[in-house]
């Protein structure tokens, strides 16, 4: 019995041997690459590229001066932004004048003083 045991002892010796020294070889070759390995990976089309600045969605300002000056005002200058208003103030042929226009795109004509 003891004869036995000490052969299938070394048989599973053997066999772990071998099984543990063929195992690494192959898994250090196996690799598989599907197209151009030095292409980039595909871009991300959820999120902005890297480096992308969102333009501000309110008015701005350069576009309420013009708007002003379509509007009769000379010498327009802005004054003040506020999240609802860009108020842009002038001169017209009565004197100083200002103009209030929306802080949204488009920059809409609210009043005139």
């Amino acid at each position: 019995m003891m004869q036995f045991l000490a052969k299938a002892g070394l048989a599973a010796m053997l066999i772990t041997g071998t099984l543990a020294s063929t195992a690494v070889p192959a898994a250090a070759q196996f690799s598989i690459i599907i197209g151009d390995p030095e292409r980039e990976p595909p871009r991300d089309y959820r999120r902005p590229p890297p480096g992308f600045d969102r333009r501000p969605r309110g008015c701005d300002p350069r576009l309420a001066e013009d708007l002003a000056r379509d509007y009769g005002l000379r010498r327009a200058r802005v004054v003040d932004i506020t999240p609802r208003r860009v108020i842009v103030q002038g001169w017209t042929r009565r004197g100083p004048d200002e103009m209030s226009f929306g802080n949204v795109r488009g920059c809409p004509a609210l009043r005139r003083r």
